[in-house]
């Protein structure tokens, strides 16, 4: 399917690996220019994108640097914003955050929210102009954990936050010809997953099984209903479907990429 992309200006942030370079890399195979905003770029990255800003968008300096990038390489505005930059934030003794809402304090509080919330808040605020003049559309990609009630609590919280804002978008300015939805991914074969050193490490440790062991076994201690973890690939093809104008009436909505992990209507 063409998904009528070709010339169309696109921002994907926390594009450096996983989702978001899957989908700067489907974006362009699309026929899209891309500006990928990651807080350290990569050959692969570099490959892809027609620019790249380096910058931490958990910092509100961050987003300030993506609307510079942005006066010269799309004065007319863009087309897509992507929000993909987000997860579990690392440092200290329990970064995952497995001891429970009582050990995490505010300042790791603050730096999940700012990471997973509000560098969404931030980068669509000076971005909105410039997505109004195209009459564009905002993907921010959200996480199951916005609607599970399952460790690490604030990254869920900050997630379900994120969700809200995605609808409160759509609804102010729908009647301005700008859209905004969801997307909302299962456990996804990246490196928050596939990496000793992330959260599905610290869960492997903690039941004592090799990192290899724990991912087989997680699709059926978490009821995934495809029997295993999406590709980010997957999720990158679901974004470019609705960042174009085949989902030119979609806005508003989440869509779950799960594998069938959540059970409610």
């Amino acid at each position: 399917m063409d998904l009528h992309l070709t010339g169309r200006t696109a921002v994907v942030t926390g594009a450096s690996r996983g989702i978001g370079l899957a989908t700067a890399e489907r974006l362009t195979e699309e026929g899209a220019r891309v500006l990928g905003v990651a807080r350290r770029s990569t050959p692969e990255l570099d490959k892809v994108a027609d620019e790249v800003v380096t910058a931490d968008l958990a910092r509100p300096e961050g987003a300030d640097a993506v609307a510079d990038a942005l006066e010269g390489w799309a004065p007319a505005g863009i087309d897509v914003l992507v929000n993909n930059a987000g997860g579990i934030v690392s440092g200290g003794p329990d970064p995952a955050h497995l001891g429970g809402f009582a050990t995490i304090s505010d300042t790791a509080w603050q730096a999940t929210l700012d990471l997973n919330l509000l560098s969404a808040v931030r980068v669509t605020r000076v971005l909105i102009d410039a997505l109004l003049r195209r009459r564009g559309v905002i993907v921010n990609v959200s996480s199951i954990g916005a609607r599970m009630a399952h460790p690490p609590v604030d990254y869920g919280a900050a997630k379900a936050a994120m969700t809200n804002l995605t609808k409160a978008l759509s609804e102010e300015y729908a009647p301005r010809g700008m859209r905004a939805v969801t997307v909302s991914p299962g456990p996804t074969r990246t490196g928050n997953w596939t990496d000793p050193a992330s959260m599905a490490g610290d869960l492997a440790h903690r039941e004592g099984l090799e990192l290899d062991e724990f991912l087989a076994r997680l699709p059926g201690e978490m009821g995934i209903s495809t029997g295993r973890l999406a590709e980010p690939e997957e999720t990158a093809a679901t974004i470019a479907f609705l960042a174009s104008p085949h989902a030119a009436n979609i806005t508003g909505i989440d869509v779950v990429v799960d594998g069938g992990v959540l059970k409610t209507v």
